[in-house]
């Protein structure tokens, strides 16, 4: 066995992001000291994407693969989640492991990624919710519900995201497809669902924030449609809290 993609999830609380730090806690160290000590030798440790400090995740995916030719994974496939998962902190969990080809990339190779943004909409706290959702501070309303689902309508298709994008990001392409954008509710939980060929930087944090703007009917839901066709960060939302957001899926080819 030559190369790995792990599944894995975490609560990104304690870390800042996934991406390695200098002299900074993150997944990617906790994931990289993990599978070098499951395996006993070094292991070049690849994922398939960025998250933010205290952005969670539902599925991640990485690959692992010798540094050196002599090596080779001999851990019975199977078995890799619990050898892992041994070593890591409770936190983070490796939750399926399989075979893949050399050349197969676990970033470059994704087709669509999926997001999800929790929010707790009550005027009383939830302690279960502690950096685990957006602490709303107040009920949305069953309109509110409809304004938001109706302004999530114009995130859907190709457009360029440039008023969705951080003030000082470097990414020049900010053309993206949106698969699918909806609002749910599930008692005081609102969740806002994302899908897309790709995001750019607090792409879906900022959705967020315009999305709240138009449930306390501070914009109409088809501004959002304006500040699209406007490419002017001014004009969309805030930057919402990264605690309510999750990396969900990731899809690939095969």
């Amino acid at each position: 066995m030559k190369k790995v993609l792990l599944t894995i999830a975490y609560n990104g609380k304690e870390y800042n992001g996934y991406q390695l730090q200098p002299d900074k806690p993150t997944v990617a160290l906790m994931m990289n000291n993990a599978i070098n000590s499951a395996f006993g030798f070094e292991c070049n440790v690849t994922g398939c994407s960025r998250t933010d400090s205290g952005v969670h995740a539902l599925e991640f995916c990485l690959t692992a693969e010798p540094k050196r030719e002599e090596d080779e994974i001999t851990v019975p496939i199977d078995k890799i989640p619990i050898a892992v998962n041994i070593k890591l902190p409770k936190d983070i969990s490796v939750l399926s492991a399989k075979e893949v080809d050399k050349d197969f990339h676990p970033r470059y190779d994704v087709v669509k990624k999926e997001y999800v943004y929790k929010i707790h909409a009550s005027r009383i706290k939830n302690p279960f919710y502690a950096d685990l959702a957006l602490e709303y501070g107040r009920e949305i309303t069953d309109e509110g519900i409809e304004r938001m689902t109706r302004g999530a309508t114009f995130f859907k298709g190709t457009h360029y995201f440039d008023a969705f994008m951080s003030v000082g990001s470097k990414i020049e392409d900010t053309r993206r497809t949106v698969y699918e954008a909806r609002v749910e509710r599930n008692g005081d939980l609102v969740e806002f669902t994302v899908c897309a060929d790709g995001f750019l930087y607090n792409m879906v944090r900022i959705m967020v924030g315009t999305l709240l703007l138009v449930e306390s009917g501070k914009i109409k839901p088809e501004e959002i449609a304006e500040i699209i066709e406007s490419r002017d960060r001014s004009l969309a939302g805030f930057t919402a809290r990264p605690e309510g957001l999750y990396l969900k899926k990731i899809y690939y080819n095969s």
